[in-house]
C-alpha cells in the first residue's frame, strides 16, 4: 500500500520565522514532492503571516521526523492528511 501525504502550514510571522521554516525544509527536501507557497501582497503592504502546501513522498518514519522538527518551530502551525494510494 502506497501513502501520500499532505501537509499545510501557516508561518504566523514570515519574518520571523521563514529562516528556521527554510532551514527544515531543505533538511528534509527528499521528502517534497511538491511545494506551494503563498502570502497576501499588494501595493502597500506584504502579509506577515504565509501559508505553504507540502506533498511528501518517501516513508513515514521521515515524515514523523520532519513533522516533530517542524512543530518544534515557534508561530508555526500544522495540518495533515493521508492519502492512500
Amino acid at each position: 500500500m502506497k501513502e501520500t501525504r499532505i501537509i499545510g502550514l501557516l508561518i504566523r510571522d514570515r519574518i520571523k520565522e521563514a529562516g528556521r521554516v527554510q532551514l527544515t525544509l531543505t533538511k528534509y527536501a527528499h521528502l517534497i514532492r511538491s511545494r506551494l507557497g503563498f502570502h497576501e501582497l499588494n501595493a502597500n503592504t506584504c502579509s506577515r503571516a504565509g501559508v505553504i502546501i507540502l506533498q511528501l513522498s518517501g516513508n513515514t518514519e521521515e515524515w514523523t521526523a520532519f513533522e516533530a522538527d517542524i512543530s518544534e518551530i515557534g508561530g508555526v502551525e500544522m495540518q495533515k492528511m493521508s492519502f492512500i494510494l
